[in-house]
């Protein structure tokens, strides 16, 4: 068994825990409400430039040019392209993408991002691919079994986010990604493992917990207080 699917069966529970949660099977039958689509969006603009910086992160300590040019490509991606998901959810909540760029992280998306980036600046490359790995697969199988088991039309409110995570064409990126750790695997000692299932483990939960955020609004215990 590869490194890659011995991960994934050991996070099996977690990839089903975050598939029930209310807020994906609210993605599901197309029942979210205003406010959790736009916290949802609003955190997960500034997750995604924390995703870029891990990957500029891990340019830094890349080897060869295929492998700079696979992460310049995943850059590429997530500028260009996984703007169509949260565009998505702006036109359902009625609210235009740009008035949601620039705030400030909850805790749990400021626990994920910190999580992310300690990682790839204390990390080897391999533990890299290990932290950023869980964000695609939970995605991509979340949307696949919504596709699957709600056989959404084009007329469904969430259309376009569930066929952008669920289309084809994210399968071959995603086993891309999973080639990468498993080549890495190979010659990594048993304590770089460790650490490599331990940062995927975590950043598993927490994709559990960032769509447990979104829908529960989550914010901050205690209100700053404004100074004029």
């Amino acid at each position: 068994m590869s490194f890659t699917k011995e991960l994934r069966e050991a996070a099996d529970p977690i990839f089903e825990a975050i598939y029930q949660h209310p807020f994906v099977q609210g993605i599901a039958r197309g029942a979210l409400g205003k406010e959790q689509l736009i916290h949802y969006v609003k955190q997960d603009f500034e997750y995604l430039n924390a995703y870029m910086r891990v990957y500029g992160l891990g340019i830094s300590k890349c080897r060869t040019r295929e492998e700079i040019a696979k992460f310049h490509e995943k850059i590429g991606y997530i500028l260009h392209s996984e703007v169509h998901p949260h565009n998505n959810f702006c036109h359902a909540a009625g609210v235009t993408y740009e008035e949601l760029q620039g705030y400030p992280l909850a805790p749990t998306a400021q626990h994920y991002t910190r999580h992310m980036l300690t990682v790839a600046a204390q990390g080897t490359l391999g533990e890299i691919y290990a932290v950023l790995l869980p964000c695609p697969w939970t995605y991509m199988e979340a949307a696949q079994r919504i596709l699957q088991d709600y056989q959404p039309q084009p007329d469904h409110p969430f259309y376009e986010w569930i066929t952008f995570y669920g289309s084809p064409e994210a399968e071959p990126r995603m086993m891309a990604f999973c080639a990468q750790l498993d080549a890495w695997a190979v010659t990594a000692s048993e304590e770089e493992k460790r650490r490599m299932r331990e940062h995927f483990m975590i950043s598993c939960q927490l994709e559990y917990m960032f769509f447990d955020m979104a829908y529960r609004v989550e914010d901050w215990p205690v209100p700053e207080r404004v100074l004029v």
